[in-house]
């Protein structure tokens, strides 16, 4: 009896201790789950900073060979700026040693003493005469030499840009009594602003929707607050004023040109070389009306002259 009862708790006993044994196993393997989860999670860190360590030493060495290559375009380009702005003062000191050394005093200490003597010798007047082009700097001694600018161009009719023009609309200028502004078509894609002096010659009427010869290379200025970007061209004297027609048929934007006097207008006059002011003295209108430079008409091809309503031998501005 005392035997099955022995038997009966010990076959009782033994889920529960396989329970509490697996339950226990369960455990450890939990925490060795975690411990491996953990493991996992700092080794990806570690991959994913090893990868972003890697973009950045490629994006490094990229921006390192990137100013390898800046630097040696920078000095190419400063050689080159070297080399022009120290091409003419080499050339122009190589013709200085050639010449001085034929001079008839040799005295002096020392070798390095005849170079400082020849420096401070007062050169002859051929040498200051190639020194000036040194001063100005070896580029624009250059430029000058290579060709004329238009500036130095001969100076007459051809350099003013001469065409007709339509005066749109006209009206008397805000802030002065004298002037008028207009809007001229002279053929290109927008009207220019111009204002006028015409006022107190021309009424406003007469200045609506008229034909008129304007010079469009004037630099524009501004006129009491207003910037003015052509000028009408008028016959004029001390008591009468009238604006050049141009021949029947023109139309906005066509060239007025002058027998005799070929060539391209300037882009536009440098008011400092007083081209107009050297021009404008011989612009008259003969006895017959015609506007005339030197003789010859103010001409629009295969249209006719350009003339004044009334005013004949006079000044053209």
């Amino acid at each position: 009896m005392f035997l099955a009862r022995s038997l009966f708790k010990m076959s009782g006993h033994n889920p529960l201790l396989r329970l509490e044994q697996r339950a226990a196993e369960a455990d450890q393997l939990i925490e060795y789950l975690k411990q491996q989860v953990l493991l996992l999670k700092e080794k990806a860190t570690v991959q994913a900073s090893v990868r972003e360590e890697k973009k950045l030493m490629v994006e490094n060495a990229k921006l390192k060979n990137d100013i390898e290559e800046l630097k040696k375009q920078l000095l190419e380009k400063e050689k080159r700026r070297g080399v022009l702005e120290v091409a003419m003062p080499s050339s122009g000191a190589s013709v200085e040693c050639v010449s001085k050394p034929t001079a008839p005093k040799p005295s002096g200490p020392s070798a390095a003493a005849s170079p400082a003597a020849a420096v401070q010798s007062p050169p002859p007047k051929d040498d200051n005469k190639k020194k000036k082009p040194e001063k100005k700097g070896g580029e624009k001694a250059e430029k000058k030499q290579a060709a004329p600018s238009q500036d130095e161009a001969k100076v007459d009719v051809s350099r003013l840009d001469m065409r007709v023009g339509r005066i749109i609309t006209a009206e008397k200028h805000p802030d002065a009594d004298s002037l008028y502004v207009e809007q001229v078509d002279v053929g290109e894609a927008a009207p220019r602003t111009v204002v006028s002096g015409l006022v107190k010659h021309i009424p406003l009427d007469q200045m609506q929707n008229r034909m008129a010869v304007l010079m469009c290379n004037l630099k524009p200025a501004k006129m009491r607050g207003v910037v003015s970007q052509a000028m009408v061209m008028c016959a004029s004297s001390p008591d009468k004023v009238e604006i050049l027609d141009p021949p029947s048929g023109s139309v906005p934007g066509d060239r007025v040109s002058f027998q005799g006097f070929p060539g391209e207008p300037d882009k536009e006059l440098n008011p400092k070389k007083k081209v107009w002011e050297q021009v404008q003295p011989d612009l008259r209108t003969d006895d017959q009306c015609i506007a005339t430079y030197k003789g010859s008409a103010f001409e629009v091809a295969g249209k006719g002259v350009c003339k004044a309503q009334t005013m004949s031998n006079s000044g053209i501005k």
